[in-house]
Parts: structure tokens; sequence; C-alpha cells
């Protein structure tokens, strides 16, 4: 006797598309207020200075992160052996664009980003996310790793709108031109 696995619950998702307007809202809205406050309590050019500085700071965190993913391209490509090195550009990266979205609360966001201890919280915060992300939407006992692999080499091989082309397999070390094997049927 075979013992069925239930299939996962898919309402994860649907919560999410429902409460992520409502959440960018908030925050726009938090943002906005942010400014107001701050604003108030300095001047508008301060604020003003203050958005330009994180924007220029945000650009200029881009430029170092791509110049360090360069570097380490290069460096593989000098070495292939080698692993890939953790260059932490990606963290990098999200850290300046935060920075140069206009509003406090994201420069809060990207900065922490930006030092050691509270990136490293982030990190730890991101791979846990992901395992149970990735647990959820996998079957009880099955290999969330395994599925995802398997998702990515489906996504690649099938088109986007499910047709299959049919056609012949030709194999570029077999030399093309005239069978010569090829003998008309004999009627008679």
């Amino acid at each position: 006797m075979s013992q069925q696995v239930p299939p996962a619950p898919s309402a994860p998702r649907g919560r999410v598309r429902r409460v992520l307007p409502l959440l960018i809202a908030a925050w726009l809205v938090l943002e906005i207020w942010l400014l107001t406050v701050v604003a108030e309590a300095t001047s508008w050019f301060a604020v003003l200075l203050l958005l330009l500085g994180g924007l220029l700071l945000g650009g200029w965190l881009i430029k170092r992160a791509g110049l360090k993913a360069i570097s380490a391209a290069i460096e593989q490509s000098r070495q292939p052996q080698s692993q890939q090195p953790q260059t932490g550009t990606s963290m990098t990266v999200l850290a300046g664009l935060l920075l140069m979205l206009p509003g406090f609360l994201s420069d809060v966001l990207g900065l922490s980003l930006i030092f050691p201890p509270t990136r490293a919280l982030w990190r730890a915060l991101g791979r846990r996310f992901a395992t149970t992300a990735l647990r959820s939407t996998a079957p009880v006992g099955a290999d969330p790793l395994a599925d995802a692999v398997r998702l990515q080499e489906q996504i690649r091989i099938h088109r986007p709108d499910g047709k299959v082309i049919q056609g012949e397999v030709v194999d570029p070390a077999q030399p093309s031109g005239p069978n010569t094997d090829y003998r008309p049927p004999i009627n008679g």
C-alpha cells in the first residue's frame, strides 16, 4: 500500500499578492511623513542635501560593487580551477539602490546592508527565508533544492508558449552529405 503525499498549500502566494500593495503604500506614507518631520526639525534645504548625499553614496556603492564583480570575474577567468570568490556585491548593489531611493527609511535600510554586523544579520535572515519558502512550496519529504533545480531546468528547456517543436537531432561530428546507404525499394 503506497502512501500518498498531500499537496503543498498555495495560500502564501495569494496572501503576498494581497498584502504587498498595502505594504508598499504604507512604506511610501511613512517615507513622506519622515521627510516632513525632518524638514520641520531642520529645513527643506537640509532634507534636499541629505537626499542628494544618499543618491551620490548609492551611486558610488553600485559603481564600486560593479568594479569588484568585474575584477572577480577576471580573476576567475585567469584561474578557472579556483572556486568562485564571495564578493558580496549583491548586498552592496541592493544597499546602493536603497540609498538612491528618496526617503530616510530606505536610507537606514541601505546603510544597514553596508556595515558587516548588520549585513551578516540580513544574510542570515535571507537564508532562513529562502529555506522556509522552498520548504513550504515543496511536498512533504521532498528535497527543496532538487525541486528548485528541476524547475529551473524545465524553464530553460521548454518554450514559454508550451509548444513542442518536432525535429531531428543533427550530430555535427557526422559528415553531412548524401546518404550513400539508401537503396530504392524493389517493385516486382
